[in-house]
């Protein structure tokens, strides 16, 4: 994990970054260092698969979104345990998005909730029917986890956990979740759609809030192309290297969500663990 320390105001909130797909929590530390900036923590959560000293998939090394909402339910518990003052947000980035709103529909959810870049992979979502995500998703990847047991680079999210990739494809066809989805999430929610971002489009951001929150929850932004600063981006993967603008908006969205949040009290569902 990274961990950027703050000895600043006790009730800033502590921000927990789920990577995307085929990044390693390392690639967060300009992110973490912008909310440190800003009194506030934040770490990046491990990626199974995608760490320096971790394992990577394999025939013999498989894992779920089940297990990766597992580690990130783990995380949670530990930040709360350690800085029990502190409000617990959950920032995922592109897949992170996907694992941080199963995480929020079925363990005791963190006080927030942003995503950058983040929707579920439904093929309808993507303009023209999203032709490359039914290929992906109903060809390739059953394919080629079949023949080696795990997704092999180069395809997209390579080297891939068979089983989580497995339900990437089957979501990214059937537009079912690979968790259950039955009420929405409530705690507060900022969705980030990036300008001309392909891998997730503006709409299928929206549909995102439409399918899993909350309408009373949600906040939308979009980081358009006129509201980069000089020298940075808005780049699916690369907003991250220049996250001043998207750490700002969060600041905001959040001093304004916390005011009806005074009262609020963290979950305490024995069925959620």
């Amino acid at each position: 994990m990274i961990f950027e320390e703050s000895s600043t105001v006790t009730h800033n909130p502590l921000v927990l970054i789920s990577p995307a797909m085929g990044i390693g929590s390392r690639y967060y530390r300009p992110l973490a260092e912008a909310f440190a900036a800003r009194g506030w923590q934040a770490r990046a959560l491990t990626r199974r698969g995608f760490e320096p000293d971790g394992v990577r998939a394999s025939r013999t090394q498989d894992w779920s979104y089940d297990d990766e909402i597992g580690d990130m339910a783990v995380a949670v518990r530990e930040a709360r345990a350690e800085l029990p003052e502190r409000p617990v947000i959950l920032l995922g980035h592109s897949l992170g998005a996907q694992i941080a709103a199963g995480h929020q529909l079925t363990r005791v959810p963190a006080d927030g909730m942003v995503t950058v870049g983040g929707c579920l992979p439904y093929h309808r979502h993507y303009p023209l029917g999203g032709p490359h995500l039914v290929l992906m998703g109903g060809v390739i990847v059953p394919v080629l986890t079949g023949l080696f047991g795990y997704l092999p680079k180069p395809a997209f999210g390579g080297p891939g956990a068979r089983t989580l990739m497995r339900e990437w494809g089957r979501m990214a066809v059937t537009g079912r979740t690979p968790y259950p989805a039955e009420a929405p999430i409530a705690s507060p929610a900022l969705l980030i759609a990036l300008d001309g971002d392909r891998l997730a489009p503006a709409p299928a951001v929206e549909r995102f809030g439409e399918r899993l929150f909350a309408p009373e929850g949600v906040t939308n932004w979009v980081y358009r192309n006129e509201d980069v600063p000089e020298g940075a981006s808005n780049d699916h993967i690369y907003w991250v290297k220049s996250p001043e603008p998207v750490v700002r908006r969060i600041a905001e969205w959040w001093s304004a969500a916390r005011s009806p949040m005074s009262g609020h009290e963290r979950p305490n569902t024995d069925s959620l663990t």
